[in-house]
């Protein structure tokens, strides 16, 4: 007994010192009522760490178990009210007093409304545009993103310094369209994003075909709860279209769950008007084609996200997500009529063109992903991925040749029926650490694609030379295998911070076209080394300088050696022997005052992969090729400014002065070298405007105006656009109304113009930029939670 009763009083005092306890407390109103569905979390005095979440019941009550002695403090927070803080020293069960939230209107005046403005932080990598809680919160996504410094929306294609950029949220990739990508973030309410980071030179860890990278950072629940939220809208433009979906999260315990839907019907019209001047050996253009051509689509789009997460344990993880679009049944119905004009520009003949389009699309992807937690440095995560991409198309295109007179002259007829088939599987294991003062991460990747690819041309009634042609039907097959490794490591001194990475990524690829009987294989090894090094040279100026090394890939399309008719006399076809494409870029940057940065740039494009439009001025038709040009090339300065003029008025402006040139071999001009040119300017400014003094009535105005810059073979005249917006909240922030009115003025469509040699060539394309929106969303459940939705990620279906 001697020795049991120390054993048992030790067991005892250990007990005692790692006991646990219980803390309950009451949310009420400022006039005592109960106050249900609040946020209310458990924070560590010393270092304001996470320690639990809850929300109150019904009575207004809360209760957290297991929690050790310490100290601590409480908040609570509900939408439309200020934050209530309690701290306090736990030794035994406690009872707290009743944490009183006020509304916030009540202390509201002319300078103190409580919604904050936007804010730009400059890192060594990327630009971060903080929304958090501003106006921006209150609409979609997309438009968030059209807002953001440095991003310019072009036809839908989002660009950082006229460069395709790669979406990315919360570090993981959306491997969709650019069409597909509109939906999907326009059913994505802004309110779930913390901020926008624009990396225009992304570190080794992402991958080295991505280019400039806008990643999408989520705000996350931090609090067992459910919330859901009804939306819709409708657009007017020249056709009504409409955006109906839900989205639901839903946390408890270890579980985390994030679902939305969406379905957005919507008729649509693209009016092009082009010219070719045809041009003989004598440099005289012996004709003239004008043409009026209208596209109208119609469609139905159902997209489809689920993402979970599941906490095994504090240092265990394991996360699925799926993402699907689904477009069943969508038409093109094309309609089109050429004038030509002899060289004296009197009418000679004309042909119309009547085209029927349909088009079956599914896009399915699933991501599987796991992290295991060492300590707060170190980190080790899996992920597998898996996308499967079909689409189906059929067409018929009618032509009927005309003289002056209005005379039939001929008839001409063909259909096609195309699909391709597209799986990708990716396999990515990454490890994070610190050793000592330095960041280290290091990771692999392999990714195995497999395209598979038909079309088949049938009913052809034509005397066209170009339908002539037995080869014109054919299947295509395409395989490629990634296989990457990469590095980096960073350190931070006084005033110095420096990150150097190197990634190697080695490809093998195939393609064989059965119809041709062409067989075309490429291995290629490549390094991709990156650097950053900035210095703070005082409070007020900063110096940083980035270098980093990029291939571009193909896409899949491009490979294929297809045939695809706009008209019987303009078509494009893919090249099945085009390159990757390397790029090396640099950047100079310094900023004053943390406010005011400029940045240099030169960026060695390489032998880029692009579409080229030629006029052939023997057979007479327009095709638009993909091929490597031999050089391309651009370099400018960037602008970049934001603050708060008044407390209810942010503005920020971007500027940016630029030169691009890329050099091709002119395939219908003796295939004599071109350089096309241009110097250009940019500039964006974009003004956010609070109305009210609680917050809930916002707007912001937009002006953006781009001088020229040059696509493909063609140079792209200026362009401008004024839009606005209008949001209010209502039903005690339930409920929200929005109003956004796009392009006032119809002068965001440019002129298109190939002009060289023996090429005279170009259109002008009004698609419906000009439009008024009208949305309404609802919140319901406990609409204040925060959420951790996520995309997911495989760089290889960004090339679909």
């Amino acid at each position: 007994m001697k020795f049991i009763n120390p054993i048992i009083f030790s067991f005892l005092i250990g007990i005692n010192v790692c006991a646990q306890h219980t803390i309950d407390g009451k949310v009420t109103h400022a006039n005592g009522e109960a106050l249900a569905y609040v946020n209310v979390v458990l924070y560590q005095q010393a270092d304001s760490s996470f320690v639990e979440g809850t929300i109150s019941e019904e009575d207004g009550h809360f209760h957290f178990e297991n929690i050790e002695k310490g100290k601590y403090f409480i908040e609570a927070s509900y939408v439309g009210y200020l934050n209530s803080k309690l701290s306090f020293l736990l030794e035994e069960d406690k009872n707290l007093p009743a944490l009183v939230l006020k509304e916030g209107e009540e202390y509201l005046d002319e300078v103190n409304i409580r919604i904050k403005n936007p804010e730009i932080r400059k890192e060594s990598d990327r630009i971060i545009f903080d929304i958090e809680n501003t106006s921006l919160s209150s609409g979609d996504t997309w438009e968030a993103l059209k807002k953001t410094p440095g991003v310019i929306n072009i036809q839908n294609d989002l660009k950082v310094r006229n460069t395709s950029a790669t979406i990315y949220i919360n570090d993981r990739k959306v491997d969709i369209t650019k069409d597909e990508l509109q939906q999907l973030l326009q059913s994505y309410s802004a309110e779930n994003v913390k901020q926008i980071e624009v990396l225009r030179n992304p570190p080794a860890k992402y991958d080295a075909g991505d280019g400039p990278i806008i990643n999408i950072v989520t705000t996350k629940i931090l609090v067992p709860g459910y919330k859901g939220s009804l939306h819709g809208s409708y657009t007017q433009a020249i056709y009504a279209k409409y955006n109906l979906g839900t989205s639901h999260y839903y946390k408890k315990g270890n579980l985390n769950i994030f679902g939305n839907y969406s379905f957005s019907p919507s008729k649509s019209i693209k009016q092009d008007q082009s010219y070719i001047n045809y041009i003989n050996e004598d440099n005289e253009v012996f004709q003239s084609w004008r043409t009026d051509f209208d596209r109208t689509t119609k469609e139905e789009n159902h997209n489809a996200n689920l993402m979970v997460d599941y906490e095994l344990n504090e240092e265990n993880t394991l996360s699925f997500r799926a993402t699907s679009l689904y477009t069943p049944n969508k038409t093109y119905d094309n309609q089109g009529i050429t004038n030509i004009y002899n060289q004296a520009f009197e009418l000679d003949s004309l042909f119309t063109t009547k085209s029927h389009l349909n088009n079956d699309l599914l896009n399915v992807a699933y991501d599987l992903s796991y992290q295991h937690t060492f300590n707060s440095s170190t980190n080790l995560s899996a992920n597998f991925h898996s996308t499967y991409y079909n689409e189906e198309k059929d067409q018929i295109i009618f032509t009927d040749y005309i003289n002056a007179e209005n005379e039939l002259l001929n008839q001409n007829s063909f259909a096609t029926d195309a699909d391709q088939k597209i799986n990708i599987y990716s396999g990515q294991l990454d490890f994070e650490t610190k050793f000592g003062e330095f960041d280290f991460l290091s990771g692999i990747k392999y990714a195995d694609i497999n395209s598979s690819s038909l079309i088949n041309f049938y009913s052809v009634e034509s005397n066209s030379r170009l339908l002539d042609n037995a080869y014109l039907s054919d299947r295509y097959q395409y395989d490629e295998s990634v296989y990457a490794g990469y590095s980096s490591i960073s350190k931070n001194w006084k005033k110095f911070k420096t990150k150097l990475g190197l990634r190697v990524e080695h490809t093998d690829r195939e393609g064989y076209s059965i119809t041709l009987k062409e067989f075309n294989q490429r291995s290629y090894t490549r390094f991709f080394p990156s650097l950053y090094v900035s210095y703070e040279a005082s409070e007020e100026h900063n110096f940083s300088f980035d270098y980093g090394r990029k291939i571009n890939r193909p896409k899949y399309g491009s490979l294929n050696p297809f045939f695809y008719f706009i008209t019987e006399k303009s078509f494009r076809f893919g090249n099945p022997t085009l390159r990757a494409s390397i790029s090396n870029e640099f950047n100079l940057n310094y900023t004053f005052k943390s406010k005011y940065s400029f940045d240099f740039y030169y960026r060695d494009n390489g032998e880029n992969v692009n579409q080229l439009a030629f006029q052939n001025n023997t057979n007479l038709f327009l095709s638009f090729v993909q091929v490597n040009v031999l050089r391309s090339k651009s370099y400018g300065i960037d602008f970049l400014h934001g603050r708060s003029i008044k407390n209810w008025w942010y503005a920020q402006a971007y500027l940016s002065a630029y030169h691009e040139e890329e050099t091709f071999v002119a395939l219908e001009s003796n295939n004599a070298e071109v350089t096309n040119d241009v110097n250009g300017l940019y500039a964006s400014i974009y003004n956010s405007l609070t109305f009210s003094k609680d917050g809930t009535f916002t707007g912001d105005i937009t002006l953006f105006y781009m001088s020229s810059f040059i696509s493909g073979s063609y140079q792209v005249g200026g362009r401008s656009n004024l839009s606005f917006g209008l949001t209010k909240k209502i039903w005690k922030n339930r409920a929200e109304v929005s109003l956004h009115v796009a392009d006032i003025f119809n002068d965001f469509a440019p002129q298109f113009n190939s002009t060289y040699l023996n090429q005279d060539n170009g259109y002008y394309a009004l698609p419906e930029n000009r439009y008024v929106r009208i949305g309404f969303k609802y919140n319901f459940g406990n609409f204040g939670l925060k959420d951790n939705s996520r995309s997911i990620n495989a760089e290889e279906r960004d090339r679909l």
